[in-house]
């Protein structure tokens, strides 16, 4: 909007200078139409999806794929989940904290067969980072 008012301005300038001069210009600016005034849209985020459509798409239950997440970590215990799309794939998330180990272990588990997909341990600066992210991005995770 501010490049179409400063181009505006500048015709009207040259154009008055040139009526004052008694000499006429051409102007070569093409006339502003309403579909370049107009600002793009930006790129919509994909709409969240529910619960029960994700639990319908998941091949295995949550109960199966926290046995499987509880295997990867000895001694843990399962301090939240969820079921979610991360980079295209279903997976359920599982946050697994440990005795006497600060932070949590995060083990991500595919929905469809039920292989671990990734494993990774948080500090509790990264873990209050990412929960930060997720607040901002309106996720829920589930406290068992």
């Amino acid at each position: 909007m501010l490049k179409v008012i400063a181009v505006a301005v500048a015709i009207a300038a040259t154009t008055t200078v040139a009526g004052a001069q008694g000499t006429t210009y051409k102007s070569t600016a093409k006339p502003a139409t309403q579909a370049s005034t107009t600002a793009k849209p930006h790129k919509r985020a994909r709409k969240a999806e529910s619960q029960a459509t994700l639990q319908k798409e998941a091949k295995i239950s949550e109960e199966t794929a926290r046995a499987t997440a509880l295997k990867e970590i000895p001694n843990g215990t399962v301090k939240s989940s969820e079921l979610e799309r991360e980079h295209g794939k279903l997976i359920y998330s599982f946050d697994i904290t440990v005795p006497g180990k600060s932070g949590i272990d995060e083990v991500n588990v595919n929905a469809i067969d039920g292989s671990v997909v990734a494993k990774q341990h948080e500090t509790p600066k990264s873990e209050k980072k990412e929960a930060a992210q997720e607040a901002k991005e309106g996720k829920k995770t589930t406290k068992k």
